[in-house]
């Protein structure tokens, strides 16, 4: 790949020193210079660099002051920011330097065998950002298809039966039984063995649909047949299939609203 450089410093001769070092270099292309901070932001948003050489000392905006201003671009999505290398003849800015966020720091005179492994190393986290980039972009358009897909899919489970995993679409789901840690399943004639908490259970099903009766029992709305009274005072529900199923006291009023259409009364 091409490494794109911008290189920015107040003195002519260092850029055209810099310049010339970066020519022998295979693979890097200077797409700009600049002589002041300003010059170089607006050469770094036109040109677009993987790499910035920038000087440290300089009148005006010094190359701390720059490197904030490509962040704040960066954060609001005006820039992708390059890579920032700081040169300078001043070794002990060098801390400072890393603390700021540079990927590299060159001392003056900056030798050729030197900058060589700059161009190296920046190559390097290049490739490793697009890679990064790229792998993103696929994922979020798989997260994208994958959304589309459960969006036009009916809501279902894999459920565990001897040896071999059936899929049981919960709108098919009649009603649903606790046995401990485990739920029971009553779909197209037949039953599943489910290990989910039934509250979990409820929180799959589609509530349109289904109602939960009992702590231990949750059916579809569709199946009841006869809502009865029992000796004691309470009630029952007899399905479809013949099947009576209690409801509890604290889901009565729950179950007057959603079969009966009844308001609760006080």
């Amino acid at each position: 790949m091409t490494l794109r450089v911008l290189v920015c410093d107040d003195e002519p001769i260092a850029v055209a020193r810099m310049v010339s070092l970066l020519s022998r270099i295979p693979d890097v292309a200077v797409v700009a210079t600049a002589l002041d901070g300003p010059a170089a932001l607006a050469a770094m948003e036109e040109t677009r660099p993987d790499l910035m050489l920038l000087d440290i000392e300089m009148p005006g905006p010094d190359g701390f002051d720059i490197v904030r201003s490509i962040e704040r671009l960066a954060a609001d999505g005006s820039i992708r920011a390059p890579l920032v290398t700081f040169v300078t003849a001043y070794r002990r800015l060098a801390p400072d330097a890393f603390d700021s966020g540079v990927t590299d720091f060159l001392s003056k005179p900056v030798r050729a065998e030197r900058l060589e492994q700059c161009i190296t190393r920046a190559r390097r986290l290049v490739t490793a950002l697009d890679a990064q980039s790229r792998l993103a972009v696929l994922e979020e358009r798989v997260g994208t298809l994958q959304a589309g897909l459960k969006a036009t899919e009916p809501p279902h489970v894999w459920v565990q039966r001897r040896g071999e995993f059936v899929r049981v679409e919960l709108g098919a789901v009649e009603r649903v039984s606790a046995e401990g840690p485990y739920v029971r399943l009553y779909a197209n004639g037949t039953t599943y063995l489910h290990r989910e908490a039934i509250g979990s259970m409820e929180a799959l099903l589609p509530e349109a649909a289904h109602v939960r009766v009992h702590r231990s029992h949750i059916v579809l709305v569709g199946q009841v047949s006869r809502i009865k009274r029992t000796l004691h005072g309470g009630a029952e529900l007899i399905m479809r299939d013949g099947s009576q199923i209690p409801v509890g006291r604290s889901y009565a009023k729950c179950v007057r609203r959603r079969l009966l259409h009844l308001e609760d009364r006080a």
